[in-house]
């Protein structure tokens, strides 16, 4: 089946861009909002498998965006959320991955204009995947490593990077591949990371998430 997509921005032009792209690769464009109450009406009338939205929305610019994707969180949680910023905001990431666990992503806006790379994120987060930009992980990656950083903090730098690479979206094979390292040595630093982090393996839980959410909150 296709995946249907709603788009939100109050950009009339980048919609038009995102709808042309995408209907190129051959997604359906279930509907296009320039504002969050039209994207609430929009989603809850074509009931699509993501949407695409802007954080940023009239009438005040500040997180109108945010605040209906979460609302669509809670009331469709198998709908699959992209948002797209202007900023590097790292509390809007937490934000909204803390309301679920799998298809959701965050990039920035200039990420769009890495065609490729955009469309593998679409396509991750549309297969239940995360896809957080890499600048938003190379912020937090800088910020100096403090006590208070339970489980961060005994990381290795080996396993901070592979961490890091994980809050992208890259699989296990991704990262052994970016990393020249043996896919057995990346599952093992995995291991590690959920061990120090405290995530043990439960069923309905995506430990992957909630590594990345301990790296963003600290």
């Amino acid at each position: 089946m296709t995946d249907r997509i709603v788009l939100a921005d109050d950009s009339l032009l980048l919609r038009a861009g995102l709808e042309r792209l995408l209907a190129a690769e051959g997604f359906e464009i279930a509907g296009s909002a320039g504002d969050a109450d039209e994207l609430l009406r929009c989603v809850a009338k074509e009931r699509p498998d993501a949407v695409i939205v802007d954080i940023r929305m009239p009438p005040t610019f500040t997180d109108e965006g945010l605040r209906a994707a979460l609302r669509l969180r809670r009331e469709e949680p198998g709908l699959a959320i992209l948002l797209l910023s202007q900023y590097i905001e790292t509390r809007d990431v937490v934000t909204i991955l803390e309301q679920g666990e799998a298809g959701v992503g965050y990039l920035l806006k200039d990420r769009i204009t890495d065609i490729d790379r955009f469309l593998a994120d679409v396509r991750r987060v549309l297969a239940g995947g995360t896809a957080i930009d890499p600048l938003v992980v190379e912020r937090v990656m800088r910020r100096p490593r403090r006590r208070a950083d339970e489980g961060i903090g005994a990381l290795s730098e080996r396993e901070r990077e592979i961490l890091a690479l994980m809050a992208e979206g890259l699989s296990n094979v991704a990262v052994s591949e970016r990393l020249f390292l043996a896919e057995r040595t990346v599952e093992a630093h995995i291991r590690s990371i959920f061990l120090k982090l405290g995530l043990p393996a439960l069923p309905d839980t995506n430990r992957r998430v909630l590594a990345v959410l301990s790296l963003l909150r600290a």
